[in-house]
């Protein structure tokens, strides 16, 4: 049997950076993640980390793993009906374009150069959140606590007994259609129309992710390549360019929270506690947020023997889950609602272009828009 005091469960974003910060305060942990090295440095998702991530992860002196690729300069801004509207961002704004694969990497990276211990293609099999027994293949794993890093699908959540965990969830009326392109993109941002709201945002110098708002029922045998390419150029109302399309899928968009983030010996954190929509660009966020208040709490309890933290990591997180719920619903539906009048009606398509206007001509949107253009999740 191996021991250690933690076990993290999932090498993304929230498992590696809670790894890699109980690493540097001497506090042993083992992560496990069921998918290939490889793979976990390829999957891409969100692109931004914003002010607070940036400011967290100098704090503890890992500033390096923020270095992103170099990106190609790009212009970025909103499109109401094909007009590109007049927004100053922020040059102030400390949030700074990482895409999800290459934070990983780097994460992973310091992880392991600093002699930690993380297990590639090791899918737990099983784990008592009560004893703090992680079963991963052949091998049993005794921990003081386990961390549920593995998102909405994972063992981590799964494994709490039936009337524990209260579900929390609002769905919307549309879905997105999201497509990772072999293309540099040639703009960032957000566009408005009556069709849909559509999104490009650059993921390296040779990827782009494009969004395409679409009735949650949609096929992707009903989204060829080339009505992508179509609808993209239509909606943003000037050319894109155009090439291979490497991946697409339908994403529902939806609020979810599960409460409490713990039971026993195991906490969860990010996707496996909550999930905000892509809209917001707060998914990297909380999960950030989550593995600092989580580190803190062991940290504080090893060295004094104080588990109070510990006690308050679910009531701690979910204040700030909530309040981010609320922003996350807030700009979801302020965005889909100014351009596609199917969904809400016409009377809040004016409203909401109305608030938009409103924001546009405010200094402090700056920041809000200009992390939206960079990179949405």
């Amino acid at each position: 049997m191996d021991e250690t005091s933690v076990v993290i469960i999932g090498a993304g974003v929230a498992g590696l950076t809670l790894g890699n910060f109980l690493q540097r305060n001497g506090i042993g942990c083992i992560i496990l993640e069921r998918r290939s090295r490889e793979y976990a440095e390829q999957r891409q998702r969100a692109g931004t980390i914003d002010s607070l991530g940036v400011r967290m992860y100098r704090e503890w002196g890992l500033e390096e793993v923020v270095q992103g690729d170099p990106v190609l300069e790009v212009a970025a801004g909103f499109f109401i009906d094909g007009h590109a509207l007049p927004v100053d961002f922020d040059d102030d704004n400390d949030s700074v374009l990482c895409p999800q694969q290459v934070l990983v990497r780097n994460l992973t990276d310091v992880f392991l150069r600093e002699g930690g211990d993380l297990r590639f293609e090791a899918p737990v099999t099983g784990l008592d959140a009560d004893e703090g027994v992680v079963r991963c293949g052949g091998t049993v794993i005794s921990c003081a606590l386990i961390a549920g890093c593995d998102g909405d699908r994972g063992i981590s959540r799964a494994a709490i007994p039936d009337g524990v965990l209260t579900r929390y969830t609002h769905e919307y009326g549309y879905a997105w259609l999201s497509i990772l392109a072999a293309v540099p993109a040639t703009t960032s941002g957000m566009a408005i129309h009556s069709r849909g709201l559509a999104g490009l945002i650059p993921r390296g110098p040779e990827a782009s992710r494009l969004y395409l708002q679409c009735p949650p029922g949609d096929t992707l045998g009903q989204w060829p390549d080339d009505r992508i390419w179509t609808e993209l150029a239509a909606r943003f109302g000037t050319p894109v360019a155009s090439g291979p399309i490497i991946d697409k899928r339908l994403v529902p968009l939806r609020n979810v929270v599960h409460a409490p983030m713990s039971h026993g010996r195991l906490y969860l954190l990010g996707d496996a506690a909550h999930i905000v929509p892509p809209m917001s660009a707060k998914g990297i966020h909380l999960a950030l947020y989550d593995a600092e208040v989580l580190a803190r709490a062991i940290i504080h309890q090893v060295r004094a023997e104080d588990s109070s933290l510990l006690d308050a990591y679910s009531e701690t997180c979910l204040r700030h889950i909530w309040n981010y719920q609320a922003f996350a619903t807030w700009i979801t539906e302020l965005m889909h609602n100014a351009g596609d009048p199917s969904y809400a009606g016409e009377f809040r398509k004016q409203v909401a272009r109305a608030e938009l206007q409103r924001q546009f001509d405010s200094p402090a949107a700056n920041r809000l828009f200009s992390e939206l253009t960079a990179g949405t999740n």
